[in-house]
């Protein structure tokens, strides 16, 4: 892309959001556009062309993609609702769109076959979007690193770590590697109408993890196994966590524990051509998160 291209970036303010605009303004090979809810708190750097809203606004997103030529879309709803309204004005703009999917999301079914509510809402979008004539890539992103902040406040009380399923392995990804493929497919060739699947490069369970944090943190931090109910009844209890997604979560949980565990994929390696970062980085990175 040239430098007369401009990049709307949903979701600006978020883990991977955030990320995206930034890197895309140290590449300078785009003007920056963020769509953001409260752009006056929203700390982007100082080149990026910050528009007030949200995609459950129309006319906010219609006037944040005016002149746009590509999108990275965050999609933050429980749901596809809103997603005909949505892609159909990023088509109206734009010619490319990059999607945050899931790897939820399974080959070969059906959006209304997906056995899990997030694969099913995330792989309507994309249907919607390979069926809108937009070029376009897919990011089926394994579990977010940033995920493990939810136990920022057990940490910071106590060396106990209380949840359920933690034998559950995941390949945690640092936010940083995910906007590094979303820069790369959004800018340069080779990317069109695929879909990449990304994970880190190695498989912690959820007790490994909490000890990878202790060890960064100089602590010696424990997991403590609750049964599923009881971790739901605290879930529902923390004010921060959506109810709505505590049962997806857990019985996600439970389906993956049922499961093989998550093969590494060599994608972030290829695409960027810098090897994806490990979870005790991403702690290392977000150790003030945790004291």
């Amino acid at each position: 892309m040239s430098a007369k291209n401009t990049i709307l970036v949903t979701g600006a303010t978020g883990n991977v959001g955030r990320q995206v605009a930034s890197q895309l303004i140290a590449a300078r090979t785009c003007t920056v556009r963020a769509l953001t809810r409260n752009p006056a708190a929203s700390r982007l750097p100082g080149e990026v062309d910050v528009r007030q809203g949200d995609l459950a606004d129309p006319a906010a997103l219609e006037a944040a993609l005016e002149g746009v030529d590509a999108v990275f879309l965050m999609w933050p709803f429980h749901s596809a609702e809103p997603a005909a309204t949505v892609v159909d004005a990023i088509t109206r703009h734009a010619h490319r769109v990059v999607l945050l999917s899931s790897a939820a999301v399974q080959d070969g079914l059906a959006p209304e076959q997906q056995r899990h509510p997030v694969g099913q809402s995330h792989a309507h979008i994309e249907r919607l979007i390979e069926r809108s004539g937009l070029t376009w890539s897919h990011l089926r992103p394994s579990t977010f690193a940033a995920n493990t902040l939810w136990w920022a406040d057990q940490i910071r009380t106590g060396d106990v770590v209380e949840g359920s399923y933690g034998a559950v392995s995941m390949a945690l990804l640092h936010e940083a590697d995910i906007a590094a493929v979303v820069v790369r497919a959004l800018t340069d060739d080779g990317h069109d109408h695929t879909v990449h699947h990304l994970t880190g490069p190695e498989v912690l369970t959820q007790a490994e993890q909490v000890r990878t944090i202790g060890e960064v943190l100089g602590r010696p931090l424990h997991w403590q196994e609750l049964s599923h109910e009881a971790a739901r009844q605290r879930l529902l209890a923390d004010n921060s966590f959506p109810d709505s997604f505590v049962d997806a979560l857990l019985d996600g949980y439970a389906d993956m524990l049922a499961a093989p565990s998550p093969t590494c994929t060599s994608t972030v390696e290829t695409v960027t051509r810098t090897p994806a970062r490990t979870y005790r980085q991403w702690v290392c990175d977000h150790a003030a998160d945790f004291q």
